[in-house]
């Protein structure tokens, strides 16, 4: 479902895909090469919501904001992960947001980071370049080196721009932007 809301329209840039079940709505902007995944909402409402290049948000994962306090802004190759929780949060480039983790608002992902999966970044949580954190509240866990974020981050996120291709090159229908 692709909806307009409040006169705001879902743009999308070359080549992205939406499954069926997903919903994009109001003052939502995706990159080129992005996706969005069965179940997945995107929902841009109250504030906005953006993203670079090659994201993919994947299967039941939520995009949300907050009034005032916060739009959601997404580098380029970043995955959301299965049923993970963005809301009102800042994602830098080459991030990798693991399954069921909880972004809450005003929270800052630096370049390169992991949050491992099922973690809960509190309000206003920074957390730094090539920094992996965890648990639930999240704390730091560990520097991780450059060609550790290329291989699980960039590489992984990149999979998923020649994966959603799959989808649209079968069922050019489905996705008609």
């Amino acid at each position: 479902m692709i909806k307009t809301i409040n006169g705001a329209t879902p743009r999308f840039g070359k080549e992205c895909y939406v499954a069926e079940t997903a919903a994009v709505i109001g003052d939502v902007t995706l990159g080129d090469n992005c996706s969005v995944w069965y179940s997945a909402v995107v929902r841009g409402d109250i504030e906005y919501i953006k993203t670079g290049d090659r994201v993919n948000i994947q299967d039941c994962a939520v995009l949300h904001t907050t009034p005032g306090i916060g739009a959601v802004e997404i580098g380029n190759d970043v995955t959301i992960g299965h049923n993970a929780t963005v809301h009102g949060a800042k994602i830098g480039n080459n991030v990798l947001i693991g399954m069921g983790s909880t972004l809450l608002d005003n929270c800052h992902i630096g370049n390169g980071a992991i949050i491992a999966a099922g973690a809960l970044v509190l309000k206003d949580t920074v957390v730094g370049e090539n920094e992996v954190w965890g648990g639930v509240p999240a704390k730091f866990i560990k520097r991780i080196s450059d060609e550790t974020v290329r291989r699980m981050n960039t590489d992984g996120a990149r999979h998923y721009a020649v994966w959603s291709k799959w989808y649209t090159e079968e069922n050019p229908q489905t996705c008609p932007f």
